[in-house]
């Protein structure tokens, strides 16, 4: 039996904007440091995401030791203070709705100049919890600006059993997962119950449902019909689109690419 490997870290630190990979991470209660902490809002403190503007996927993010460093598709950038300033608001996140943190004024110029709408950039703090959905995880689970859940795992040879079934192959980065493995069966990840890693403990809560994000290219902004249509035909359970799983953090600590995860059923 092969060893299943983390071989990809993978954090968001603004919804829906580009992420980075790193070679290790810090697993937090609400999921990896710094992942879906940061959201862009419209007017009405409703969340935004590539759903509705597909050039959100465009912009890229890495942390610095003096703040979230973000550039827009222009190759402007932007510093994003890790301590915001700005007042206090609550948002709305699908059905969800939780106290936010506005970044500043001048951060919500740059952003709404180049998506051509006035938003702003808000920041959840430790002390806005934001509860996952009862009926997959347990009362004290909380979770970021994500849609659903803390951490989601995908693994490369789901990947590569979708990918056998598509005219044109697709990479990772169309499905957005926090950990990326290798060694596993294709859709394995469905039937883990728990994995653990180091210090880091992990459980499961539910299969990721897709939507039309996957099916926008991550780095020209440019919408087709796949994955979804390729999906549907073999992924399709109780109305969902399923390719990877959700977790929730159990054992906080660091993760590190390269370490073996062990897996439970």
């Amino acid at each position: 039996m092969s060893s299943i490997v983390i071989t990809g870290l993978r954090t968001y630190p603004i919804k829906s904007l580009g992420g980075f990979e790193s070679d290790w991470v810090q697993v937090e209660k609400r999921g990896f440091q710094y992942d879906r902490r940061w959201l862009l809002v419209d007017e009405n403190n409703v969340f935004l995401t590539q759903r509705s503007d597909t050039r959100m996927a465009l912009y890229r993010t890495e942390c610095s030791s003096n703040g979230l460093v973000v550039s827009n598709p222009n190759k402007e950038r932007m510093v994003i203070p890790y301590v915001p300033e700005g007042d206090r608001r609550m948002v709305q996140i699908w059905s969800s709705h939780c106290d936010a943190v506005q970044v500043n004024a001048t951060v919500d110029e740059w952003f709404s100049d180049f998506l051509g709408i006035r938003c702003s950039l808000v920041f959840m703090p430790d002390d806005s919890v934001r509860p996952t959905s009862p009926s997959f995880s347990k009362p004290d689970d909380m979770v970021s600006f994500a849609d659903g859940y803390p951490v989601m795992i995908a693994g490369e040879s789901s990947l590569e059993d979708l990918n056998g079934r598509l005219e044109v192959p697709l990479p990772m980065n169309r499905f957005r997962p926090n950990i990326i493995v290798s060694g596993s069966a294709p859709f394995e990840e469905d039937i883990w119950k728990s994995c653990k890693t180091g210090e880091v403990e992990l459980r499961s809560t539910k299969l990721c449902g897709r939507c039309s994000v996957t099916a926008t290219n991550q780095e020209t902004g440019e919408v087709g019909i796949e994955p979804l249509k390729t999906l549907a035909s073999y992924r399709l359970r109780d109305q969902s689109i399923n390719f990877g799983a959700y977790f929730v953090p159990d054992r906080l600590g660091q993760i590190r690419v390269g370490e073996t995860l062990a897996t439970s059923e």
